[in-house]
């Protein structure tokens, strides 16, 4: 609930009793900082005054109502690590910025192995396989499994094979990069577009128009670092003139991490010039989609109520672990501010939040920062 300031001031000057106006359970809420009661209020303290600092304390006292609560993990052992078996950690922004390893990362991480802890590295960036983040992770000196790491182009490949995409004797256009061709050779799934269309411009003289084929059956938007006209007008054509033909995302993020030195426009950009020639809402496979988690556990036999989530983000990692039943974890290692993640805004809240991974291994007390 928020109040306007208006309110505030009237409240303020025509209650003789400011608690009482609150239920019982806002007004434990209220600290009694909150509200000034002076057993005596000499000459100089005038009326006008005292509503001014009890407003001020007010606006104080409901801002702080308004804010998230967090808790800030400053005692992992008892409030993390002895409650989790596995840890799902999203890559961007919790294990490297673009292509710079996270300071300690490597050391955490063989901690967390060394405790026991089964790991799982799940990425909505399509732009590689599962093969090609192989390759980055072992490019930055860590040596994970391919059977760890998870993609959101490994996403769009297992949702086509659940729904039996194949069987359909159609093919896949693809707004993306290599990521999401290569998963689909991995299933036998016909594509075309993705990096084949990099450059390609549409006649648009007169009369012009482009062709389409007419065998496609879905269209799947990947973060793409070569879109442009072509590719958007192949996709609407075959989404408004195909019946059937499936409008897939890998992910929605907003930004992502191509540089360690800022944020650029992520594959939110390239889905919502679709959407925006289309009408049509996507099907989102990555993140915060339950396919990924569902794969996991079925697949793995996991107890989901034993599984961590760690992110960065909020719209995404945390709301992918909220809502499929994990305990949650924002590191501020990557696109979300401390600020942010406190403010009266933010309506997501993950039950910890930490500076860095390398915090699962800091002792002390958890306290609740409002």
């Amino acid at each position: 609930m928020k109040f306007s300031n208006k309110f505030l001031t009237s409240f303020l000057v025509t209650t003789s009793s400011t608690v009482s106006a609150f239920t019982p359970t806002a007004a434990r809420r209220v600290s009694s900082a909150a509200i000034i009661r002076p057993a005596f209020v000499g000459p100089s303290i005038t009326a006008t005054a005292i509503q001014k600092s009890n407003i001020r304390s007010f606006h104080s006292s409901i801002s702080a109502l308004n804010m998230a609560k967090v808790m800030k993990l400053t005692d992992p052992a008892e409030n993390l690590l002895d409650s989790v078996d596995v840890f799902i950690f999203d890559c961007d922004g919790v294990i490297w910025r673009g292509d710079s390893l996270i300071d300690g990362i490597p050391e955490t991480l063989a901690k967390l192995r060394a405790a026991g802890k089964r790991m799982f590295f799940v990425t909505n960036n399509s732009t590689k396989s599962r093969a090609g983040y192989k390759k980055k992770f072992d490019s930055l000196g860590l040596d994970i499994p391919s059977e760890e790491i998870f993609s959101s182009s490994f996403a769009a490949a297992a949702y086509l094979e659940q729904t039996k995409f194949k069987e359909s004797g159609k093919k896949a256009y693809i707004i993306g990069e290599v990521g999401i061709c290569e998963e689909l050779d991995l299933i036998d799934v016909p594509w075309i577009g993705g990096p084949n269309d990099k450059g390609k411009e549409p006649d648009m003289g007169p009369g012009g128009k482009l062709e389409i084929d007419e065998d496609v059956g879905a269209v799947i938007v990947g973060f793409d670092r070569y879109v442009n006209y072509y590719k958007i007008q192949y996709a609407q054509l075959c989404i408004n003139e195909l019946p059937g033909c499936e409008f897939i995302a890998t992910n929605l993020d907003a930004v992502t991490h191509l540089t360690d030195a800022q944020e650029w426009a992520g594959n939110g950009s390239m889905v919502g010039a679709i959407k925006g020639c289309t009408g049509q809402e996507p099907t989102v496979v990555g993140k915060p989609s339950p396919l990924m988690i569902d794969y996991l556990a079925d697949k793995l036999n996991l107890d989901k109520s034993r599984i961590c989530m760690v992110g960065d983000r909020l719209d995404t990692d945390i709301v992918f672990g909220t809502d499929n039943g994990l305990k949650t974890v924002l590191v501020l290692s990557g696109v979300t501010t401390e600020e942010k993640l406190l403010s009266q805004e933010n309506t997501i809240t993950p039950d910890f939040y930490a500076d860095t991974i390398n915090d699962f291994f800091v002792e002390s007390n958890a306290k609740v920062v409002v």
